[in-house]
């Protein structure tokens, strides 16, 4: 059987203007028996469409924050933004969603899902929401438990009423979309896995599977339900 070719969704570094990949997110698909294609940055529609109609599923991965205009808001002195990430994504994903694509989106990506759906954020948790839990950890550390909602496919999937997670953000889902529905939330109360009922397999999660995938057999299987998704 073929493998899925996944189109991943380019790192860019604000500073330098560079775009780049982490090996984290190629190594996961790789494993998970997907093939990775990193998609140069365009917000040309016919190459946006170009790339869509060459990948079987989309991954939108970490990175900067999404610019709080683009749900309403004035931006806080802390938002960090990629222009042409966002420029780029906010047009790509409801593209490959309309398409019937599979999407797993991971950090910045589950924020993008949120916001292009309709929905908003909490642009810095730190300064604006009462948290109990250090949501800006690094690397593969497990910063908090998060409970996995029943009735929904990230519980069918790992068949647990919670999942340790690895937290990298200063920002999180504050308005859920219309679309999504939540799959679990953290011991504070911020929703960190969504889905789309209606869609075969459209998942964000806030924390970094890709990440943790060589210790954590959740990710793996996240990772692999995914890559089945685009088969």
């Amino acid at each position: 059987m073929k493998k899925p070719v996944i189109g991943i969704l380019p790192l860019k570094d604000i500073e330098t203007g560079k775009e780049w990949m982490s090996d984290n997110y190629t190594n996961a698909v790789f494993r998970s028996g997907g093939i990775p294609l990193v998609f140069p940055l365009t917000d040309d529609n016919d190459r946006l469409r170009d790339l869509l109609g060459a990948v079987d599923g989309v991954l939108f991965s970490g990175g900067p924050d999404i610019a709080p205009e683009k749900y309403g808001e004035a931006p806080d002195p802390t938002v960090k933004v990629s222009p042409e990430r966002d420029g780029m994504e906010l047009k790509l994903l409801p593209m490959a969603i309309d398409a019937g694509i599979p999407v797993f989106c991971i950090c910045r990506g589950e924020q993008l899902l949120n916001v292009a759906l309709g929905g908003t954020l909490w642009q810095d948790l730190p300064s604006m929401r009462d948290c109990g839990v250090d949501h800006n950890q690094s690397g593969e550390h497990y910063a908090h438990r998060n409970a996995v909602l029943p009735s929904t496919p990230l519980a069918s999937l790992i068949g647990e009423r919670e999942i340790l997670v690895n937290s990298l953000h200063h920002q999180a889902i504050k308005a859920l979309a219309p679309a999504l529905m939540p799959m679990a939330v953290s011991e504070d109360g911020l929703v960190e896995a969504v889905y789309m009922p209606e869609k075969s397999f459209v998942w964000g999660v806030q924390w970094h599977p890709e990440r943790s995938f060589d210790v954590s057999e959740d990710s793996r299987k996240i990772f692999a339900a995914f890559i089945s998704a685009c088969k």
